[in-house]
């Protein structure tokens, strides 16, 4: 199975290139995660913020491999705890199916695409930059990853 992070923006900071790619590396074979990014639309004073979420979204769509599952990190959608993350995890490798997690651009993504979603995924009631949204998605799918596999990582409570 191969999980895409299909992402606006590609020109990350150094920190975040790093970060993502020490837990990606981490994962498996059987279970790979890839990063996919989409460029941003160039925004200056005068653009037109639904303009710019519009061809964005349509960027991303575009980018995301056929017949995944797709999920987008969106502030709206269902906060999972980290147990509920290895519980999803689980099911779409039962499934059988790649899963693309799409993650948008600072002006977010069009109402179009949102009804597109198979699931929307909010990290948090708080707000995060868009390039540490890449990294906390990493970090919680390689730990949901380590709790399936009875892996020491994640310390926490059982699932």
């Amino acid at each position: 199975m191969k999980i895409y992070l299909v992402a606006v923006g590609n020109r990350m900071p150094p920190w975040v290139d790093s970060a993502y790619r020490e837990y990606a590396a981490r994962f498996p074979r059987q279970c790979r995660l890839q990063l996919v990014e989409v460029a941003s639309q160039k925004r200056t004073k005068t653009s037109d913020p639904q303009r710019v979420r519009e061809l964005e979204s349509g960027a991303l769509l575009a980018a995301v491999p056929k017949n995944c599952r797709r999920v987008v990190l969106e502030r709206s959608g269902r906060e999972y705890s980290t147990e509920q993350v290895a519980r999803r995890l689980r099911q779409w490798m039962a499934e059988g199916r790649d899963v693309a997690l799409l993650i948008g651009g600072p002006d977010g993504l069009s109402p179009a695409v949102l009804d597109q979603m198979e699931d929307k995924w909010s990290l948090s009631a708080l707000t995060f930059a868009h390039p540490l949204a890449r990294v906390i998605v990493a970090e919680q799918l390689y730990r949901a990853w380590s709790i399936i596999n009875n892996l020491p990582y994640h310390r926490g409570h059982a699932n």
